[in-house]
């Protein structure tokens, strides 16, 4: 099957544009949990329209996030640096390592939490949420043991 691409573009009332967005461009300004720093890439508030959001996730070395979810977004990440242990579940009952190179899925409004065992380096990951805003729900500090 032929491919009209004078038609398709011809059809497309406004042209669309490929956006680049440089780190010193990320907005900070987006939703937080304790014990980390999310940075939006791909974003409404970088007056970005698009169906999911996109940036970067960092915990320090040594550091822990506080218990959260994301509400109805299913998340994916890659670990781009380091290595961090997520721990989920009603109580934080499961656990598993993920490294430089891993991909990671988080399910909607699946608790979670994210550890850094390691006391020399943050781990970094490239977030990409489901939905156009980020959804960031915090639990109290003391709901895991």
């Amino acid at each position: 099957m032929a491919i009209d691409f004078k038609r398709n573009c011809d059809a497309m009332s406004t042209p669309a544009a490929i956006r680049i967005v440089s780190p010193d461009q990320f907005d900070r300004g987006t939703a937080q949990t304790s014990g980390s720093e999310r940075r939006a890439a791909i974003a409404p508030s970088l007056g970005i329209a698009s169906a999911i959001w996109g940036g970067m996730f960092e915990v320090e070395p040594g550091a822990r996030t506080g218990v959260h979810h994301h509400g109805q977004q299913d998340t994916i990440a890659y670990v781009l640096s380091g290595i961090c242990d997520i721990r989920w579940g009603a109580s934080g009952e499961f656990s598993a390592r993920a490294k430089a190179g891993d991909f990671i899925h988080v399910p909607a409004f699946l608790p979670h939490m994210e550890i850094n065992p390691s006391e020399h380096e943050p781990f970094l990951w490239i977030v990409v949420r489901s939905t156009a805003t980020p959804i960031v729900v915090n639990f109290p500090d003391d709901v895991w043991p």
